[in-house]
């Protein structure tokens, strides 16, 4: 197939899905929701392919679902939210679900939707240069994938969550457990596709099975119930009418994201780690 937000190629026993929208920080719109559905379909039919490496291009793993697309199409109503969230779910748990171990490759920022991404991957290996964090709240919107709780415990994801770290290093996001381990920025790709081929020269039948072990025992203590109730949870939250959100919303139609997001910004200056906020456009 040909992609235009995303590439793949498989060298052998392993795929790298790439995405690729640089000039946006690989922002995850809905053309590349479509495409990596594709592109994982075409992995999971593919009896070569045993282990998938994602990455992102240019700067940044990614920095989340793209903002700006979501500005430009109001979504309106509750059914409409809840469509578009458990769409944006169901894209990212396809890497958790997939028969195939999937391992995350992340550099520069890794946020928001993209954070959930590289988290439900079976491994996570992040650059020294690797920024972690989900600012959702800063601007009145929900957590999508609730998965933070299940890998880092519900205190560390409390404090995360609640307060809007996104500048959360890779350093700290390895002592946490949110990744399996750090490397030189140099070392990323290579580190990946070695921790890949000590994959997939094991048995492929055994390792489906033991991931599949894996998820099910997280399944039998409610994490596919736990997530399902999150979309619920996160349709309402944005269904909230707040003043906060009624400014941010008017400060984005007026003055355009950059502008909301600084506005967004200053009211947690100050405010210790968390405060500093926001991937460059």
């Amino acid at each position: 197939m040909t992609y235009e937000t995303i590439r793949l190629e498989t060298d052998g026993a392993i795929a790298r899905l790439t995405l690729d929208r640089p000039a946006v920080l690989n922002a995850i719109n809905r053309a590349m929701i479509r495409e990596i559905h594709a592109a994982l379909d075409q992995v999971e039919a593919d009896e070569g392919v045993r282990v998938l490496v994602v990455q992102g291009a240019g700067r940044a793993f990614s920095a989340g679902f793209d903002l700006k697309e979501s500005a430009a199409e109001p979504i309106k109503g509750v059914a409409a939210w809840r469509e578009v969230l458990k769409r944006d779910l169901d894209m990212t748990m396809r890497f958790w679900r997939l028969a195939k171990p999937t391992i995350a490759a992340v550099h520069g920022y890794c946020l928001a939707g993209a954070c959930e991404l590289a988290v439900a991957c079976d491994i996570t290996i992040a650059a020294t240069d690797a920024v972690f964090g989900e600012p959702e709240l800063r601007f009145g919107s929900g957590i999508v994938t609730q998965i933070l709780p299940w890998v880092v415990g519900p205190k560390r994801a409390k404090e995360l969550l609640l307060t809007g770290n996104d500048r959360l290093s890779a350093a700290e996001a390895h002592a946490i457990g949110l990744v399996n381990r750090v490397v030189p920025r140099a070392d990323l790709e290579a580190e990946a596709l070695r921790t890949a081929r000590t994959i997939a020269v094991m048995d492929a039948g055994a390792v489906r099975l033991t991931k599949e072990a894996i998820n099910r025992a997280a399944d039998i203590m409610g994490l596919a119930q736990a997530l399902e109730a999150g979309v619920d949870l996160a349709v309402q939250v944005e269904m909230l009418d707040t003043p906060e959100r009624r400014e941010f919303d008017a400060i984005r139609r007026r003055d355009g994201l950059k502008a909301a997001l600084a506005w967004r910004d200053a009211r947690f200056a100050g405010s210790g780690p968390a405060g500093r906020s926001g991937a460059p456009g």
